[in-house]
């Protein structure tokens, strides 16, 4: 069934709209992929704050441009679909990620992360990082660490004086031997 010109422009408009809103994009291969499992993957990419929209290639094309987004060649070939990570794009690649390796159907593309292009292996490195509040976590503890150990370090001739004080305060107080 033909899409009308009107019907055509409204979907530029959407993806652009999308693409201009996601943190990042993922683009994919989905020949072959069950209606099920399409709408399996789209309810966990839902759950995350993300949309898997199927796209038509002329039509993403003309999106990409009017967003002014560099396209790589091989990004729109083959069956499209691309995943917009509105709220959180860490957990978006692990989800698609995880999808496609368990999948034969869905291959990465590629996709952009603050409108920068990446290929599919930084979409799978990206998928690979730990959650956010585990980052800042260890990033805290990098970053306390040298100040702990500074503490620590002026504390200890302090410490030293106060044994050495303790154990003459301890000899005194013992009684002689007779």
């Amino acid at each position: 069934m033909a899409i009308s010109r009107k019907r055509k422009a409204e979907l530029v408009n959407q993806y652009t709209n999308w693409m201009d809103r996601s943190q990042a994009m993922f683009l994919t291969e989905y020949a072959g992929l069950p209606m099920k499992q399409i709408d399996d993957l789209r309810s966990k990419v839902r759950d995350v704050g993300g949309e898997f929209h199927i796209v038509k290639n002329t039509l993403g094309e003309v999106a990409f441009n009017s967003a002014e987004l560099e396209l790589p060649e091989k990004f729109l070939l083959g069956s499209s679909a691309i995943i917009f990570a509105f709220q959180d794009a860490l957990e978006t690649a692990k989800v698609l990620s995880e999808f496609a390796r368990t999948s034969d159907f869905v291959k990465i593309k590629g996709g952009y992360l603050n409108r920068r292009p990446i290929s599919a292996e930084e979409v799978k490195s990206l998928a690979n990082l730990p959650p956010l509040p585990l980052m800042r976590a260890q990033l805290l503890g990098v970053i306390s660490a040298p100040a702990s150990r500074l503490v620590r370090t002026l504390a200890e001739p302090a410490r030293q004086v106060a044994a050495v004080l303790k154990s003459y305060a301890d000899k005194d107080s013992t009684p002689a031997a007779a």
